[in-house]
């Protein structure tokens, strides 16, 4: 099949199945057959050649197809030894004939795949009539919608327009399109038609609009929700959003209000139908980035101890290049806090005309007057954030000066700084959200009982110790010899609550530090810490806030890595940010959730006391679900050329890069094949999975590089939580090395996470996930020898055993149903229901099975007599009931004496609500599924048995519930 051909309708695809392609047959018994396939010209038979049997045998009747699979998804791919060869996004089956029977075939690429499922779709739907309902219904919605473009263009009386206004008409459409390539096309179609003159009629224009703008990966998409039609109608786009996109409360005015919104076309929006040109404004919006929109704005418990988030910090933000000969300036500060900054460094030192002056002492740094940076802060520290602003204060002042400082902070801050000094007794910092609007000053404080104007303090010198190291090779740790240095009493009084002290060991700061005080430690050391103590230095954190600053020897402003620290729960990682690259990526991408207000809640895992968690865990964290992240990398929108590369001109070869950056166990990557010579629209089509053990701390950076023979080159990067990742077909916007937004530079990728035991790869689970009790991974108590705390532990084990069982009962009965059903291990149960629902209607188009929701737990009822296959699916939908016992896990709990916040603080109860969740949205997408497929018991959804009434009442039921017993475990926690 000819690889140039760009496939953008139903028709291309016939096309090239009567032409045929070679595609692999798969066998259960590890043997493949390569074998030429093709439609014959009459469209009613599939064939293949070369083959033993005869040539009336070596055929399949369209008429008998009853449906076509994608992926690797039948018994014969299950079983073959080759499963791990075969790419999932090339695979695909017919299932055909009464008994159900299966032919598993592997195409060369996704995109011959892809041609071969909307072929056979189309020829199910339609039969011998394909051609004629394609060719009466082809871009009718887009022919007149282009046209009228084009008569608003050039005059409604006027037959042609200049090639430039065309040029014009078509960039405004699709702005990422280049005018060279847009003029370029038309000159070619000129040529092919040897055309005289440059003016381009109507149909040329369609025509070139068609050819440029029409997105193979889209259409194959849109017609797979489409039912075969030229138009997704409002129920079509239902099913899409719920299913796909993971939308809530959809109703047929949410497809209206999609429809009206991106549909550019009159007719469609007169009629409700959402056409190809619609559905692709759709997936380029804003509602269809992959960033999680209820992450831009806060969205956490603000109302935790200061200990309890890591906070966006930044490391001697007066420099904007590096750490020794670099300049000073003001641009720094106004940079950091309005990316969302909310530590900033501040080294200041004597000036003259006694004005205190910023820079790094013992360097060649050049200097900014302290009162400038003060004006500067109080213009920016809220701008982005209005939470609590750390100004981390190096003071190397002579108490002249000083008292300059004093004076320029309480005239310009004012009532900003937090003064109200902890009392003893307090045993917790206040929250960000109580000191809301404040600015904090960490730095050295005089003792309590200081009464003089002034007394001596450990001088505290980053600068010091970085010229010391100048001259050493090692980054070892050294012990450099503490100076004195005399503190105004003033200054002191304005350091409430992060007073610097000088960190000893654990053992020590466990019994001696107070809760106000902060430890900053060198990189260096703090990476030995997180090496050799990395229990300790978690629970350190736990009450502590720890500062971590990059190690001296990095003269050149480069960064280390925050996750480093952040698996260690250190809240201030300072980082140089005026030196972009992949660490400063990480706490960009890090701090965009929670509106990018500067303050992430840490794991829960990082705050408990009684937790146990180790940073350096190199498996499942106890009491945290691991969780599998599938992503497909689909294609990408206009690659610019690497900024200083020339050799290959404007060809661009593109790849890409997913890698995932957490705790020690999730890191991973994973990279596609190169696309050659296209940076426009390259197609990629291919699917990736990672095992993420700890998703609270775990964020996915896609890159893309251009391939080159001499080094590989930077195009564009984006980096996200996994927490902030929609589910779905989402665009990812692609950021320069410096992090500036790419305009139109785009990933088209769909992402799903399912649980560790729902995915995976299938011909494994035998071992893997339908194992048995013994070998299961129960959560395990540590001995605190606290004995009101061990008795709880005790108590909890027997519920949590039997809620682990419970949860991984049901997990496999729902790997088994989705392998019935047919869609791949990412689908949820509504797309397992969707895929199944042509095959329970008989003949009569009355269904052969329905779903009973008369009752809170939908019950399978057959209809008359069934072919085994669908027998089977009632016996594995019956073990899916297990479901219903996980209402019961909360009052397993509770019966075993575990209620309140004794259930929260045995370290399971994030786990057991997490579980109880997932049940209720499992059986809201059954519900939800059997009155889309007119599955309900009584008939379909929109008749007056009442059926549809009893099903609602118990949907509202179970969100009701869930809602009660979210408020009822908030209050007892």
């Amino acid at each position: 099949m000819p690889t140039e051909k760009k496939i953008s309708s139903a028709s291309d695809c016939i096309s090239a199945m009567v032409e045929g392609s070679e595609l692999k047959k798969v066998r259960s018994n590890s043997r493949i057959y390569h074998r030429y396939f093709l439609l014959d010209a009459d469209m009613q038979s599939l064939r293949w050649e070369p083959s033993k049997k005869e040539s009336e045998k070596a055929k399949i009747d369209v008429k008998s197809i009853k449906e076509v699979r994608t992926g690797k998804n039948t018994d014969t791919f299950r079983t073959n030894g080759t499963y791990d060869q075969i790419s999932e996004d090339c695979a695909f089956s017919i299932i055909f004939g009464e008994n159900y029977e299966s032919l598993d075939l592997v195409a060369n690429t996704a995109d011959v795949a892809n041609i071969w499922v909307t072929g056979l779709r189309y020829l199910i739907s339609y039969g011998k009539h394909t051609l004629n309902m394609i060719e009466s219904s082809q871009n009718n919605m887009r022919s007149s919608w282009l046209g009228e473009l084009f008569d608003e263009a050039g005059g409604y009386n006027s037959k042609q327009i200049s090639i430039c206004a065309a040029v014009q008409l078509v960039k405004k459409l699709n702005p990422g399109l280049k005018n060279v390539k847009i003029e370029l096309k038309f000159k070619e179609f000129h040529k092919a038609k040897d055309k005289a003159g440059s003016d381009v009629t109507k149909d040329e224009f369609i025509e070139v609009f068609h050819d440029l703008c029409t997105r193979p990966e889209i259409y194959f998409l849109f017609v797979q929700f489409s039912s075969n039609k030229e138009f997704l109608d409002t129920k079509d786009l239902m099913i899409f959003l719920e299913a796909e996109q993971g939308m809530a409360q959809v109703s047929e005015d949410t497809s209206i209000d999609v429809i009206q919104k991106y549909e550019p076309s009159k007719e469609g929006q007169l009629k409700g139908w959402l056409s190809l040109d619609g559905f692709t404004n759709y997936l380029m919006s804003p509602e269809c980035h992959i960033f999680d929109p209820e992450q831009k704005t806060v969205c956490q418990d603000m109302k935790q101890p200061l200990s309890h988030y890591y906070i966006n910090a930044s490391h001697n933000t007066y420099l904007i290049e590096d750490q020794f000969r670099g300049p000073s300036d003001v641009t720094g500060y106004i940079r950091a806090l309005k990316m969302g900054c909310r530590s900033v460094e501040l080294d200041v030192w004597d000036g003259p005309d006694n004005e205190p002056v910023i820079y790094t002492g013992h360097t060649m740094t050049s200097q900014i007057v302290f009162r400038s940076v003060i004006d500067v802060i109080n213009k920016y520290a809220f701008v982005a954030s209005e939470f609590p602003l750390l100004l981390c204060l190096e003071n190397h002042c002579s108490l002249k000066q000083q008292r300059v400082m004093f004076q320029h902070l309480k005239k310009i801050l004012g009532d900003r700084i937090h003064i109200d000094s902890p009392k003893p007794e307090d045993c917790y910092l206040p929250s960000p959200f109580e000191l809301k609007g404040k600015i904090l000053l960490k730095g050295k404080k005089l003792s309590t009982n200081c009464t003089a104007s002034e007394g001596e303090v450990t001088d505290e010198d980053e600068g010091a110790e970085m010229s010391q190291r100048m001259s050493i090779e090692s980054a070892e740790q050294q012990t450099i010899a503490p100076k004195k240095f005399q503190l105004s009493k003033d200054l002191s009084d304005l350091v409430t609550l992060c007073k610097s002290v000088e960190f000893k060991d654990f053992p020590t700061s466990f019994q001696n530090q107070k809760q106000w005080e902060l430890c900053s430690f060198n990189e260096v050391f703090a990476s030995r810490c997180a090496s050799d103590l990395p229990g300790d230095f978690v629970n350190y954190n736990k009450k502590y806030l720890a500062r971590v600053y990059p190690s001296p020897m990095r003269i050149d402003s480069s960064n280390m890595n925050p996750q480093d620290f952040w698996k260690c729960g250190c809240q201030i990682v300072a980082m140089n940010y005026q030196t972009p690259g992949l660490m400063m990526d990480l706490n960009i991408g890090w701090f965009r959730q929670n509106g990018n207000c500067g303050y992430v809640l840490r794991p829960a895992i990082m705050r408990e006391h009684v937790s146990y968690f180790s940073a350096n865990t190199k498996d499942s964290v106890p009491g945290v679900s691991p969780q599998l992240l599938h992503i497909k990398i689909i294609s990408g929108q206009n690659f610019p050329k690497p900024k200083g590369s020339g050799a290959k001109g404007d060809v661009v070869d593109p790849y890409v890069y997913v890698e995932i950056h957490g705790i020690p166990a999730d890191c991973a990557e994973q990279r596609t094949k190169t696309v050659n010579q296209n940076g426009d629209n390259p197609l990629f089509d291919e699917s990736f999975e990672f095992q993420i053990n700890l998703p609270e701390l775990a964020m996915v950076r896609f890159v893309v590089l251009d391939d080159d023979y001499i080094g590989d080159e930077f195009i564009g990067q984006y980096t996200i939580p996994v927490e902030c990742l929609q589910p779905g077909f989402r665009h990812v916007p692609l950021q320069s090395l410096t992090g500036e937004v790419l305009p139109h530079t785009l990933l088209f990728v769909h992402v799903a996470i399912t649980n560790r035991r729902g995915g995976g790869k299938p011909h494994k689970r035998g071992l893997s996930v339908r194992k048995g009790k013994r070998s299961r991974e129960y959560a395990s108590m540590r001995v605190l020898l606290i004995k009101a705390v061990d008795d709880v532990f005790k108590t909890a084990m027997l519920p949590l055993r039997e809620a682990t069982d419970l949860r991984e009962n049901m997990q496999n009965a729902i790997v088994s149903f989705k392998e019935l059903c047919g869609p791949s291990a990412v689908a949820n149960l509504k797309q397992c229901i969707l895929a199944l629902s042509p095959r329970l209607t008989g003949p009569d188009n009355s269904p052969l099975l329905v779903f009973n929701l008369a009752d809170q737990y939908p019950n399978l009822e057959p209809q008359g007599l069934l072919p085994e296959v669908l027998k089977k699916v009632i016996t594995t939908y019956d073990t899916v009931s297990t479901m219903e016992f996980h209402e019961n896990l909360h009052d397993l709990a509770v019966k075993e004496g575990l209620k309140g916040r004794k259930l929260h603080k045995a370290g399971q109860a994030d786990l057991l609500k997490h579980a109880r969740r997932e049940v209720q949205e499992n059986l809201k997408q059954i519900h939800y599924a059997a009155l889309t497929c007119n599955l309900s018991k009584g008939g379909p959804a929109g008749s007056s048995s009442g059926s549809e009434y009893k099903g609602r009442h118990s949907l509202e039921a179970i969100a009701e519930k869930a809602t009660a017993e979210e408020e009822l475990t908030d209050e007892d926690n």
